[in-house]
């Protein structure tokens, strides 16, 4: 499975971002995959941001981006989207998707992931 994500870029603290990643070289849909959104910023550890379940609807979220970031997915696109909302400065970062098959409880987990996208970079000025 190849990841493709896209829609970084440098905003303003408040501004919005749609963040895209595109899944391929599937035999299928992404329908039974359970799609999440890292990010790591400079000199820092990745770090899990979102995901949306596998087969479902549910979404988990880190708490800092609760209520600002929604995650969403088109199993008939193959594509899970990140839209994020009000963003800080503390957002910058690179922002990773990744895909697992099926589901794992240590979803916010990196080694949870076998398939990652290279990378898209949010830039967020103050």
């Amino acid at each position: 499975v190849q990841l493709q994500a896209s829609g970084g870029g440098l905003v303003q603290a408040g501004d919005s971002l749609r963040l895209s990643c595109a899944a391929s070289g599937l035999t299928d849909s992404i329908y039974y995959m359970s799609m999440a959104w890292f990010r790591q910023a400079p000199g820092k550890e990745r770090e899990f941001v979102a995901v949306i379940r596998a087969s479902s609807s549910s979404k988990y979220y880190r708490d800092s981006v609760k209520g600002r970031f929604t995650i969403s997915r088109d199993n008939a696109k193959n594509t899970v989207t990140l839209q994020m909302n009000s963003l800080k400065p503390d957002d910058t970062a690179v922002y990773f998707c990744a895909a697992r098959w099926y589901w794992s409880v240590a979803y916010s987990s990196s080694s949870s992931y076998n398939n990652w996208g290279q990378g898209t970079l949010v830039t967020v000025s103050s």
